[in-house]
């Protein structure tokens, strides 16, 4: 017997039948969980169909269940059958194919720079050094015990950039159940979260995007971890595939936020993130998409790709990248992950614009001398398709490995197309020196160092440069290696720069970006730092936000944060920041205000201990 029903009747019995079909208690049925993974195959959501047609004494579509993948939305659906009609959009008016792009948003995580882009120009400012010893623990695997395999793991180069913590991951929070996040590729896991950061550094609450045509552009290259999974048949199960495959590594952030726009992972080897940016900026430039998420990864988890460098001499025996200078011996593998968020400038009217791309460019070495050497003709070419106005560039971030090939092949491109003999030389640097070479991820890497610097009108400088090489006249080429920190030039034109990435498949790719119209950008801080505005002092209490998916969780974030304020000299207004960056993690939220330290420990442990707000203490 048909029934007529409202939207929250429908979501009741909705969840009472889900229920039934995957052997579950209704409490346990999440709404706003896809139907998928509560466990409902594809011969429960044709029942599913047939049950609610029965139900509602009308005719359904096939596929309803599949278009509207959650128990609240195919409520909604029912209740308002209008919304189950599929009008043609209206035609969007089609962008200019030169339109700027703003970058709005940065997330990243490079070796020895901790979490997003204000802990990564202070790293660079400070002209540290990322490098270190491959923990022992990270290839113990390949370790089998044989004489060979001791052998072979004692030779191989030790030093690289590393992350810190490749392990951590947060499952629970973005809804992955325990079995599929074990076997996830970690690049997956921290493209995943830096994508979610990279949106709330642009103060975008991430799921406030679904059905939007968003595109995701990810930069990922060796299939290591699957490699390591394939090798144990025991363990191989229904999520094997799809924690293995660099395709889902792009397709599983549109999936989590429900984005339409297209969904990429690149490989061109080193230039494989550079490349994302190019493509969104088209997609963007052609209307298939209105925001995009674009950058990479790269992490080391085998040293096998190590292994085949140093057999062809191509890695640094002491550990250490020197691009362009006299004592390069070779490159230092790196990994990392960096994403940027962009739109076209005319919809970015609202936003805090960071740096603005003016035109990209890619190309093929073509037949060069060897497969995986450089071609400079290739990147002069290059150059000059990406620059319209060759002579108005400050600074370019050079691909700039530090071998001794390599180099000197860029850096004649650099000066013929580029360079600017006499006392203002176009100035050049890798950010390679800082944190090696991170492959998938190095083009965004640089990118977004580039951003850094023109947003804060200050290069950082280039490490180990000593000498220049004798096989670059650099006075001759008109260019010259910043080699400390250094303020941006003053020029005529607006703050100018140029980002390479040339991959060892023949694949370059060059980006141009202009500081934004205005005063600078303040990159590294929060989108909205505080609810008032303006400038916070000690008269003034501070807003720390902590949002979280449950409120429990949010009560653990506080006894957390509260333990290491007493002990943190951090100043407050910088954790402040911070917190309001990560704003959106879900949709639970607890505000703290507090004007000194002392305050904001005792208002977060009295948060974390469920007790009653103190004065100034806890707002819903």
């Amino acid at each position: 017997m048909a029934v007529s029903a409202g939207e929250d009747e429908l979501r009741r019995l909705i969840t009472l039948h889900l229920a039934g079909l995957c052997g579950m208690p209704p409490a346990e049925v999440d709404p706003d969980r896809p139907l998928e993974e509560h466990g409902l195959s594809s011969r429960d959501a044709v029942a599913l169909a047939g049950y609610l047609e029965t139900l509602l004494g009308r005719p359904l579509e096939p596929t309803l269940v599949w278009e509207h993948p959650t128990v609240s939305r195919l409520a909604s659906a029912l209740a308002h059958p209008e919304a189950l009609a599929h009008p043609e959009p209206p035609a969007a008016p089609r962008p200019a194919a030169d339109e700027p792009i703003a970058v709005v948003g940065i997330g990243c995580r490079f070796p020895g720079a901790g979490h997003g882009p204000g802990a990564f120009w202070d790293f660079l400012r400070g002209a540290r050094d990322g490098v270190a010893e491959v923990p022992a623990e990270r290839w113990a695997v390949f370790d089998d015990g044989s004489p060979a395999a001791g052998a072979a793991l004692a030779a191989v180069t030790r030093q690289a950039g590393v992350l810190a913590d490749i392990a951590g991951f947060d499952a629970e929070f973005f809804g992955i159940p325990p079995a599929e996040a074990a076997l996830m590729d970690p690049q997956q896991r921290i493209l995943l979260e830096v994508c979610w950061e990279a949106l709330e550094h642009a103060g975008i609450p991430p799921r406030s995007l679904r059905g939007s045509r968003a595109g995701v552009f990810a930069g990922i290259g060796a299939a290591e971890y699957a490699h390591l999974t394939a090798a144990d048949l025991g363990r191989i199960d229904a999520w094997t595939a799809t924690g293995a495959a660099a395709s889902v590594a792009a397709g599983r952030i549109s999936y989590l936020l429900d984005l339409r726009g297209p969904s990429l992972a690149v490989d061109t080897a080193c230039s494989s993130s550079l490349l994302a940016v190019h493509l969104a900026v088209g997609s963007l430039r052609s209307g298939e998409s209105d925001l995009a998420l674009a950058g990479g990864v790269n992490l080391l988890l085998s040293p096998v790709i190590t292994m085949t460098f140093d057999a062809a001499g191509g890695t640094s025996p002491d550990g250490r990248c020197r691009p362009f200078d006299a004592a390069a011996n070779g490159m230092v593998r790196g990994e990392g992950c960096g994403v940027v968020v962009l739109k076209r400038l005319a919809d970015a009217a609202n936003d805090r614009v960071l740096a603005v791309i003016t035109s990209t460019a890619v190309n093929s070495d073509g037949r060069s001398n060897g497969l995986v050497a450089p071609n400079a003709a290739a990147q002069r070419d290059l150059l000059r398709a990406a620059h319209r106005d060759p002579g108005q560039v400050d600074y370019v971030e050079a691909h700039g490995t530090g071998t001794p090939l390599g180099d000197p092949i860029e850096a004649s491109a650099l000066g013929e197309v580029l360079g600017r003999p006499g006392d203002r030389p176009l100035l050049i640097g890798s950010v390679k020196s800082n944190i090696g070479h991170l492959e998938a991820a190095a083009g965004i890497a640089g990118l977004i160092k580039t951003v850094l610097a023109v947003s804060n009108r200050q290069i950082p400088a280039t490490l180990h440069f000593t000498a220049p090489s004798p096989h670059i006249a650099l006075p001759g080429l008109g260019l010259a290696v910043v080699s400390r920190l250094t303020p941006w030039p003053q020029n005529p034109w607006p703050p100018t720069a140029g980002v390479s990435a040339f991959g060892f498949s023949g694949t370059n790719v060059h980006v141009v970006l202009t500081a934004p119209a205005g005063d600078p950008a303040a990159v590294t801080g929060a989108h909205e730092p505080t609810e008032h505005g303006g400038t916070l002092d000690a008269y003034c209490p501070m807003n720390f936000s902590l949002t979280d998916v449950s409120a429990d969780r949010i009560a653990g974030q506080a006894r957390v944060l509260a333990e290491w304020v007493t002990s943190s000299t951090a100043p407050l207004e910088q954790v402040a920041g911070t917190l309001a960056e990560r704003q959106g993690r879900g949709p639970h939220r607890a505000i703290v205000l507090a004007s000194d330290r002392a305050q904001l420990s005792a208002a977060l442990a009295a948060l974390g201990a469920g007790q009653g707000a103190p004065k100034r203490g806890v707002r819903p």
